[in-house]
């Protein structure tokens, strides 16, 4: 509140006091009187806007609405993480670690060759030392991909300069694996990337040491594919990171030789490129469909630094944040779903995490998660991965080299309701692909196929073409309740857990539908038919209805008694009438 006006200054007061001798003095203090009362109303009128925008201001809340706000790292418990873990030592800027529903493949250290170890996501505590490794390079691997479409299958690179494609058993190692199914020989130094196209099956990117980037169509029939269906050439300096935007149609770079590009992944041609100075990007990421990228790197002065752009104008970056004074390379990682971006330090303690908008300031500040244990490398687990019943939105897996640990770490929105919460899981990119590889090479672009993480929820989008090379199947029915926290379930046979999409296809036979129906049951309800609620509201509804079937199935027990007593009464009055009976 505005308590007092301050007294005319400026040009009221050389008005009133001017110099000047004699007359001159005297007529410019007249002068003075004259103009006064129309200055001290124009003080006055400016003072009382002054207050009136002070007083606006301070109804103004200085902090966002958001209910990503609170969001707390949750380390998993000493039992539930990996323990005696050999993790690599090498000092490649990568992962090192991919994780899907079923498996973690880390990097390894192995004599002789490259090798990475695949641990089911259930064998948690200390791991064997003789436990069977997957190796066949004969360098060291240097990056792990999981096929988004195929949770047994797996893309190796290696300092061999060749990459291998492995199909992981159901049944768990029991020796090691050397046998691939596929080897892909194009480059002509080492390999230090793979991805996969994100909606596109069987479709692989490569990029090495001899700057190139390589398209590779793994629907072929041969073991060893010798050519790529597609050579990038554009690069000067060795790539350092890939990112492809939601439907893939296009892929973002970064470079050692300090700039972005945005690529056509099948033309292989530049759609733009970076030549601001001002900041050297290591990693470089998509953020969904903002239209927007983020980098990581160093500024000038060798600061830690995050960039975002405009993904059509490279020119300028749209906001610069700088972190600290580390020297380690800093792995992004978004969450389309939630627009929250999580940013992790190699060789750092904690995961600082950001919530991106489309208005400004785009990076908002959330907060951080500290531990005490620096990382080495790091995993996430895919969306439809998650434990939906403890509110969990992102799963990291800490590589922790100086306790030969894996730990994982839980990103958890605090709810009191135990229900599913609709609001902080929005349709998620599926296990199935929206393209096979030969509609993708042809110049077809499409959306991912969506899913809802709801318990027994069915694809949201239409059913794809089927690829030339079909999925692996397994061979026996597992009952859906298998669908929540599969990490923790093994089937009883002995056999791998059946992947979200196996569960939900039309691949069971028919005479096992009315057993398994059976056991879909829950107080009578089917939980595919009644799914659960998505309020408290609808809790609510749900628990009135319940109480007035168990009032009514009480009434029909207390009117059969009823009925039961009258009949005794009736057979022992004909007895006595009747002696004979």
């Amino acid at each position: 509140m505005c308590l007092a006006l301050a007294p005319p200054t400026g040009p009221t007061r050389r008005l009133r006091w001017g110099g000047g001798g004699g007359g001159a003095g005297l007529r410019d203090s007249e002068a003075a009187k004259s103009a006064e009362p129309e200055l001290d109303a124009a003080a006055a009128a400016t003072a009382t806007a002054t207050c009136a925008a002070v007083i606006k201001m301070s109804w103004n809340p200085q902090y966002r609405s958001s209910k990503f706000r609170h969001v707390f790292g949750k380390p998993a418990s000493k039992e539930n993480c990996y323990d005696s873990v050999p993790i690599t030592h090498s000092v490649q800027d990568n992962h090192f670690c991919a994780v899907n529903p079923h498996f973690i493949a880390v990097v390894t250290e192995c004599t002789g060759g490259g090798a990475f170890l695949v641990i089911p996501l259930h064998q948690t505590g200390k791991l064997d030392p003789h436990y069977p490794k997957v190796c066949g390079h004969r360098g060291n691997v240097l990056d792990v991909k999981w096929n988004p479409f195929n949770d047994f299958e797996i893309a190796s690179c290696s300092e061999d300069a060749t990459i291998k494609i492995w199909d992981i058993p159901k049944q768990l190692l029991t020796k090691n694996l050397t046998a691939f199914r596929k080897e892909l020989v194009g480059h002509a130094r080492k390999v230090g990337l793979v991805e996969w196209h994100p909606t596109a099956a069987n479709i692989l990117f490569s990029s090495g040491y001899d700057y190139k980037v390589m398209v590779w169509n793994l629907d072929s029939k041969e073991s060893v594919i010798m050519s790529p269906v597609k050579t990038i050439n554009c690069h000067q300096d060795v790539i350092l990171s890939m990112s492809f935007n939601t439907n893939g149609s296009l892929l973002a770079t970064a470079c050692k030789d300090r700039k972005i590009r945005v690529l056509d992944p099948r033309a292989g041609t530049v759609l733009q490129e970076a030549t601001y100075k001002g900041h050297r990007a290591n990693k470089v990421l998509f953020l969904g469909n903002l239209k927007k990228l983020l980098s990581t790197g160093t500024s000038r002065w060798n600061n830690r630094q995050m960039a975002l752009w405009d993904q059509d104008d490279l020119s300028v970056p749209v906001t610069e944040v700088d972190l600290d004074g580390s020297s380690g390379v800093l792995f992004p990682f978004y969450d389309a779903d939630t627009n929250m971006l999580y940013v992790v330090g190699k060789g750092d303690r904690n995961i600082h995490y950001y919530e991106i908008s489309a208005n400004k300031p785009h990076l908002n500040y959330l907060t951080e998660y500290h531990s005490y244990n620096p990382q080495k490398g790091i995993g996430v687990m895919p969306k439809r991965g998650l434990d939906v019943s403890s509110c969990e939105i992102f799963r990291f897996y800490k590589l922790i080299t100086t306790k030969s640990l894996i730990e994982p770490v839980s990103m958890i929105v605090p709810r009191r309701s135990e229900s599913y919460q609709e609001d902080i899981y929005p349709p998620t990119a599926s296990a199935q692909p929206s393209l096979t590889a030969q509609e993708w090479l042809s110049g077809m672009n499409k959306e991912p196929v969506l899913m809802s993480l709801r318990p027994g929820a069915e694809p949201l989008s239409p059913q794809p073409l089927p690829s030339e090379r079909t999925l692996s199947v397994p061979t026996a029915p597992t009952s859906p309740h298998l669908f929540n926290q599969t990490e923790r379930l093994v089937a009883e046979d002995g056999r791998r857990p059946l992947s979200l999409l196996e569960e939900k296809s039309p691949r069971w036979a028919a005479e096992y539908r009315q057993e398994e129906k059976k056991t879909w049951l829950s107080d009578g309800f089917d939980i595919f038919e009644c799914p659960p609620p998505k309020t408290e509201n609808e809790l609510l509804q749900m628990f009135y209805r319940q109480q007035d079937e168990i009032r009514r199935l009480r009434e029909l027990v207390t009117q059969r008694e009823v009925q039961a007593k009258q009949l005794e009464l009736e057979i022992r009055n004909l007895r006595m009438s009747s002696p004979r009976l």
